[in-house]
């Protein structure tokens, strides 16, 4: 468990999170000029832009080395007009076929026992590898009447032990939200888990305020918060902070990352991330090998390379700080574990 000196921000700056989402670097030149880096040297197209816009949060460009374009955390989030060149007969714009598996907005049933609820259209941050890119967020946006035909839909399925917070980034979402759908969803006799998928306390750590931490200590459900992090330069003192009070009112905490080319593609990097991780009490689950959505290709990584990391990995750390490495595939019945 995390220090007991670790204490709650107050009311204000609980609520400095909103406000940060609210002022997100959207221009490429504005970003570049932040991180002192010269725009002449990448120019970039309009076109990528209003393909998939830039967006990301001051917090974490604040741990972005300035100056160096091979930064990791950079190159995550630096729209290139590569992304307008990908092959399209490899690429994909839905690689998991989710439209076959969305029966009404805000709802995905792909799995066995497990229901997944895009809770808020939108993110923190745009990750240039996003595998939901283009997505139909427009569709799949529920007003209050249209939530409560989601609920009526898992309502009346007794198979459904657990619900997924997803999107979009189900934290980018208000308080007052969550705690609505969460108590609609607790009523349901036959839900036993809520599991959350968030890349904002990552993204925003500020976002990991009292009404949050409240509200996973009050639910009935058994709670899994699963994190997205992907390189230890993600990873500060607001994070771990961030974090380590997660870890103090929810039963499970685990992380998930994506196998990126140039970023993370090297066994020392994931190993230090593993050992970051676990220091506040978060667990290593999934490496992803990318979904090869339209876009995304240059990220790709080996399917070779990513064995050989996960053996060397093995060689340093102990078992349960090594992710298991996996890709979806659409219509199977679970992830494909690969090691």
């Amino acid at each position: 468990m995390p220090s007991p000196n670790i204490k709650l921000r107050d009311v204000a700056a609980a609520e400095k999170w909103q406000q940060i989402l609210a002022d997100l670097v959207t221009d490429p030149k504005e970003l570049l000029q932040i991180l002192d880096l010269d725009p002449g040297q990448l120019p970039i197209s309009e076109r990528v832009l209003k393909a998939f816009p830039l967006k990301v949060p001051r917090p974490f460009l604040s741990r972005i080395e300035k100056g160096n374009w091979q930064d990791p955390l950079l190159k995550q989030i630096l729209p290139l007009n590569r992304e307008l060149l990908q092959d399209t007969d490899s690429c994909d714009p839905d690689p998991l076929q989710e439209a076959e598996f969305n029966p009404m907005p805000g709802l995905l049933h792909k799995y066995q026992g497990r229901i997944l609820l895009t809770v808020a259209p939108h993110c923190a941050v745009h990750c240039r590898y996003c595998f939901r890119r283009h997505f139909d967020y427009r569709g799949n946006t529920p007003d209050r009447r249209a939530w409560e035909n989601v609920i009526d839909y898992i309502r009346q399925d007794e198979t459904i032990s657990e619900v997924i917070f997803s999107g979009g980034d189900p934290l980018a979402a208000g308080d007052r939200q969550l705690i609505w759908l969460t108590r609609q969803l607790e009523a349901i006799p036959h839900l036993q888990r809520l599991r959350i998928h968030t890349r904002t306390p990552i993204m925003i750590p500020q976002r990991v305020n009292a009404p949050l931490l409240d509200w996973l200590d009050s639910t009935r459900f058994k709670t899994i918060v699963v994190v997205h992090c992907n390189h230890p330069a993600e990873i500060d003192q607001s994070v771990t902070d961030s974090l380590s009070m997660l870890a103090t009112v929810v039963d499970t905490m685990l992380n998930q990352s994506v196998l990126l080319k140039g970023i993370n593609d090297n066994s020392k990097d994931l190993s230090r991330l593993s050992e970051m991780l676990f220091s506040s009490n978060v667990l290593p689950y999934y490496l992803h090998l990318l979904d090869p959505v339209q876009g995304v290709a240059h990220f790709d990584v080996e399917l070779s390379r990513g064995r050989q990391l996960i053996r060397e990995m093995q060689e340093v750390l102990p078992g349960y700080l090594v992710p298991k490495l996996v890709r979806e595939e659409a219509g199977k019945a679970s992830k494909t574990l690969i090691l």
